[in-house]
């Protein structure tokens, strides 16, 4: 039988530089700050307000898209 770590031949996972890990903690937080936003939207009743979430969330996940690429 086949032991689930046979596959993996890549051998141990090298630890993260400084600036991996940098990136790696800014993601984190801007995923918590999306979430967070998306919750404010669904259960906003003022439309400007609602509007510069939509803002907001649109220069989150710009600079998500920045860190993913960056990867």
């Amino acid at each position: 039988m086949e032991n689930a770590n046979d596959g993996d031949r890549s051998g141990p996972k090298q630890p993260l530089t400084d600036d991996e890990k940098r990136a790696q903690r800014e993601r984190d937080s801007l995923k918590l700050s999306r979430a967070y936003v998306l919750h404010q939207i669904e259960s906003s009743t003022n439309e400007r307000y609602t509007e510069s979430l939509r803002k907001a969330l649109g220069e989150i996940e710009q600079k998500l898209e920045q860190l993913g690429s960056v990867r």
